[in-house]
């Protein structure tokens, strides 16, 4: 039936025309963007679950910088504990050397120990990154230094929780100087009480008095090793001088077992960044799998949708045109 009210073929020619052109423009917002999923009405699951994981991506790159940050922390503290372990070798070698001494050789011996002790102290204190100091600390009123807590992972569980772990570094066994001075503060490696026969921490210090055999209960400190006393004039026993070696090697293995955890802390940190790293790496392949143009496909797509286009205006005109043929029957 010819009509001049409805023409059915170019409303038809019109609706195809229209269905290419929305394809046509949603094939270029995919080329001009680059994804398949740019926005929730592309699809709502996969624009949901792509914009979490790139929100746990920008954490966990937060975390990668903590980690980072952590490494150096601890890589300050090693530095520092390797180098106090140099220099309490050092302090081993000169009372070593001055057993079996006389008091004035001691007196000069008593010197280069008080200017090892020094550099002890300083290398604690500069031991530094941060603010952080594991070395040389202060508890103020705990009477245990707090743990250093270096952030190592943002985790999502399976319903949408999210947490974060850490490596914890435990500064109270590591410590070289103890600043606090609360009641039951554990004094740090270096300034802590030995007990010169056992080599056992205690509390309360007994001063010996140089130049007699060492009494039962004597105790000594790394820090304040003393083996002539400048006061009387007297210096250190050999009984006394055997003792003092005997808390210096035993601080000495307390450094090396201490030197030992910063080292297991900087391989977990460094395992970790790795994890992290290549964890990031794997989200965001997730996330293009999800919401990333296939710029081969649609790029092929284009050039068909193209066509369609033409053809579809070419069938909207002749729909158009066949409206003209009904003139023709009303020509005499």
């Amino acid at each position: 039936m010819a009509s001049i009210m409805t023409n059915a073929s170019a409303l038809t020619a019109l609706q195809s025309l229209n269905a290419t052109q929305k394809n046509l423009d949603t094939t270029q917002s995919r080329i001009s963007t680059g994804y398949r999923v740019s926005q929730a009405s592309d699809n709502a699951a996969y624009w949901s679950i792509a914009t979490t994981m790139r929100s746990d991506n920008q954490a966990m790159s937060t975390v990668s910088d903590a980690l980072g940050l952590g490494a150096s922390k601890v890589d300050t503290a090693y530095t520092g504990m390797s180098s106090a372990i140099d220099t309490i070798n050092k302090i081993q070698q000169k009372l070593t050397a001055s057993y079996g001494q006389t008091d004035a050789s001691k007196e000069k011996t008593q010197t280069e120990i008080k200017a090892l002790q020094d550099q002890l102290k300083a290398y604690a204190d500069g031991a530094t990154f941060s603010g952080t100091n594991m070395l040389s600390v202060n508890s103020g009123t705990a009477t245990a230094a707090a743990d250093v807590k270096i952030v190592s992972a943002f985790n999502r569980s399976a319903t949408g929780a999210v947490s974060i772990s850490t490596i914890d570094v435990n500064v109270e066994s590591i410590k070289l100087y103890e600043a606090g001075t609360t009641a039951g503060t554990q004094k740090g490696i270096l300034d802590a009480n030995y007990v010169g026969a056992t080599g056992a921490i205690v509390g309360t210090a007994q001063n010996p008095t140089l130049g007699a055999a060492a009494a039962a209960g004597d105790t000594y400190s790394v820090a304040g090793l003393k083996i002539f006393d400048s006061a009387t004039g007297k210096g250190a026993s050999d009984t006394q001088i055997a003792e003092m070696m005997n808390v210096v090697d035993t601080a000495l293995k307390a450094m090396t077992t201490a030197a030992t955890k910063l080292g297991a802390a900087k391989s977990s940190i460094d395992l970790q960044k790795t994890f992290t790293s290549s964890l990031m790496d794997s989200i965001d392949r997730g996330v293009g799998q999800l919401v990333d143009a296939d710029m081969n496909k649609e790029s092929t797509r284009l050039q068909a949708l193209q066509v369609q286009q033409q053809l579809g205006v070419q069938a909207l005109s002749i729909a158009n045109g066949s409206s003209q043929s009904i003139l023709s029957l009303f020509r005499g």
